[in-house]
């Protein structure tokens, strides 16, 4: 049974999202992202100026004048919603979790998927998969979808994505467009321990990475001495946060973790979206998906 705070949520998702999808994300979606081929449909007779190299043989045999075969763009896609669900999605400081954050943004992407009959999946993962839904269409296996990220409970805490990476490898077997959705936190996103698994992922398959943050996470408030807990492995530590030095050691960390993870998505290609807790990534989206169009068209 779902509790109605998350019943509440799920309905304030569906509205706000129908409402962003339907006035323009499912027009620029279609555009931005191309389907992955070319499908048969029909033959037609040959007109001057078609290429030779189309005409299909047995029906010209057949019919005793050429045919050529008719093709049109293979548009039906899979979409794979690939979400982090270590400790760490669970805080946020605005009055909205990153993991709360998270669903409202892949319930926007997953809506325009299906309004352009595309298919969408979901995975989880920590420092292990911890649950897969394979692709599938249709408005209630999306409200499934969010109804899955908003009450979700890991069974562990860590974060470990190039298991979820190479589990994906083994699934998909065609490409997909897969969006990570994490705030790229722990030694698990190290550049050393991603590196390989994200470039072999975006090699075979469209993959975006959507980073997820909280503005508490980088500055320290002057608060006096405080308890902190680290949301993946429980241990506690406590901070003496009127310290300046540690203040703005604190800052300077996070803004090198942050450069550090836009150089190496650069570095190997993978298109970015970067919001935090407190904003509406509503136009953020739009400049992703205008500019991704602007670049492949």
């Amino acid at each position: 049974m779902l509790s109605p705070d998350i019943i509440k949520k799920l309905r304030q998702i569906e509205i706000r999202t129908n409402r962003i999808v339907n006035s323009t994300f499912a027009g620029e979606y279609k555009s931005t992202f191309k389907g992955t081929g070319m499908e048969f449909v029909d033959v037609r007779e040959y007109l001057p100026g078609d290429d030779v190299r189309a005409i299909d043989w047995k029906v010209t045999a057949r019919m005793g004048r050429p045919f050529v075969k008719k093709f049109v763009e293979e548009r039906e896609l899979t979409v794979i919603l690939c979400v982090d669900a270590s400790g760490s999605g669970h805080f946020g400081t605005r009055g909205r979790l990153k993991l709360e954050q998270a669903a409202r943004l892949a319930a926007t992407l997953a809506f325009s998927a299906v309004r352009n009959s595309d298919k969408v999946g979901l995975l989880f993962f920590t420092d292990r998969v911890e649950k897969y839904v394979p692709p599938r269409k249709g408005r209630l296996h999306v409200m499934r979808l969010v109804r899955d990220i908003l009450r979700f409970e890991p069974a562990h805490r860590g974060t470990v994505p190039a298991g979820a990476l190479e589990f994906l490898m083994r699934v998909l077997k065609h490409r997909a467009i897969v969006f990570l959705i994490s705030d790229f936190a722990g030694d698990g996103f190290a550049p050393a321990a991603v590196r390989t698994p994200l470039g072999i992922a975006a090699r075979r398959h469209d993959l975006v990475a959507v980073t997820i943050t909280d503005p508490a996470e980088g500055e320290l408030p002057d608060a006096g001495l405080v308890e902190f807990e680290d949301a993946e492995s429980g241990a506690l530590v406590t901070v003496d946060t009127g310290d300046r030095r540690l203040r703005e050691s604190f800052r300077e960390h996070a803004r090198r973790r942050a450069e550090g993870r836009d150089r190496l998505l650069a570095s190997l290609g993978i298109d970015a979206i970067a919001v935090d807790t407190r904003e509406d990534f509503t136009p953020k989206l739009h400049r992703f998906f205008r500019l991704r169009a602007q670049r492949f068209h």
